[in-house]
């Protein structure tokens, strides 16, 4: 069995971990959009399924790839957004982009939703899973430092509450792996539904 996570974050890798304690890791390639008035759960849903189909894809139809059967590979994809009201916040551009991000969030209950995907041979499963995070409220030199610390890029929200951005959290409600970015609870159950994995 060839499995493979179609994501580079170092968070999902480590969370996979606890499910399959061996796996490949192919990052999807492409461009992540919205479409006009999408909801976030349908975005990130739909997106991990694209990540995923495009690495399975790849990897059956490569020519330098070896000869496998579909239930010989299993293909994990992800995506995860924060969302407050109608606005959803995905990585920030910038810092600027990031300090308006945090303004924003301050202060506030927002939501975390997180959508996996699983390919296996003929079979596909997509879902999504929302958390709630609220914020204390920031002051601007709090937002700053936790700017100079770099760790609000690349992060969905501008924060990771792995890190020095739990500092910035009041409470949570839901899943904590789902808001890291993968609700690896929600997934075993997915496999186990699907046979792919079993109790030992």
């Amino acid at each position: 069995m060839r499995i493979v996570l179609a994501s580079n974050s170092p968070r999902r890798q480590e969370l996979l971990r606890y499910i399959f304690p061996e796996f490949e890791v192919i990052p999807a390639k492409g461009e992540e959009s919205r479409r006009p008035g999408e909801p976030p759960e349908q975005l990130v849903t739909r997106l991990a399924l694209e990540k995923a189909a495009e690495v399975y894809n790849r990897l059956v139809n490569g020519a330098n790839s070896p000869s496998l059967s579909p239930e010989q590979l299993l293909v994990i994809g992800g995506d995860t957004v924060v969302a407050l009201e109608n606005e959803i916040f995905g990585k920030p551009a910038n810092k600027a982009d990031a300090a308006r991000m945090l303004r924003s969030l301050s202060g506030k209950t927002h939501q975390v939703y997180s959508g996996t995907a699983i390919l296996w041979g003929a079979r596909q499963e997509a879902f999504c899973c929302c958390s709630r995070v609220t914020f204390y409220p920031l002051t601007e030199q709090e937002i700053h430092s936790y700017l100079s610390t770099g760790e609000p890029m690349g992060k969905a929200g501008a924060y990771a509450i792995q890190g020095a951005g739990m500092l910035l959290v009041k409470e949570i409600q839901g899943s904590y792996p789902n808001i890291v970015g993968l609700p690896v609870a929600a997934l075993k159950q997915k496999l186990k539904a699907m046979g792919m994995i079993f109790d030992k």
